[in-house]
């Protein structure tokens, strides 16, 4: 899944805003969490390492990976050194991190839709109306007295 997270810098209010937004669909980014962090913690944690970094950096509410983590830490530590910048968007796919695996698409030659559903298509109509001629409608008589009369 391809997501950005976007990091923007609050500093009057000492505030950092972490926007996460993933693709759902080709081409279709939607926004799917915001949390706001205490700057100076934050960056100090950064300064100290990754450790400390993702100690404060996940919650419970929001708990990226660790590969998101790092690629995230590599990246934030240049952002928050640099007292000019206040925004900074990190791109990450995860299918990036899964070895020997490619992007799966599917061609329109690969499969033929109809085909597949004419495979099983022997199913004429007289065979279905036979199947639904019985009558199921449930029977019970006054002396039924079981559990699941009504």
């Amino acid at each position: 899944m391809k997501q950005k997270i976007r990091f923007e810098k609050n500093i009057k209010d000492n505030i950092l805003t972490v926007l996460e937004s993933a693709e759902v669909d080709p081409g279709v980014i939607l926004p799917l969490h915001e949390e706001d962090y205490d700057l100076e913690a934050i960056s100090a944690a950064c300064s100290e390492g990754f450790e400390a970094f993702l100690a404060v950096f996940r919650r419970r509410s929001f708990f990226p990976t660790r590969e998101l983590s790092e690629k995230l830490f590599e990246n934030a530590a240049e952002f928050f050194a640099d007292p000019e910048s206040d925004k900074l968007i990190i791109d990450f796919n995860d299918v990036d991190t899964l070895p020997g695996e490619d992007d799966f698409s599917l061609d329109d030659d690969d499969v033929e839709l109809d085909e597949l559903l004419d495979e099983d298509g022997d199913t004429k109509e007289d065979e279905m109306k036979e199947i639904d001629s019985e009558d199921d409608t449930p029977k019970f008589t006054p002396e039924d007295t079981s559990e699941h009369e009504n």
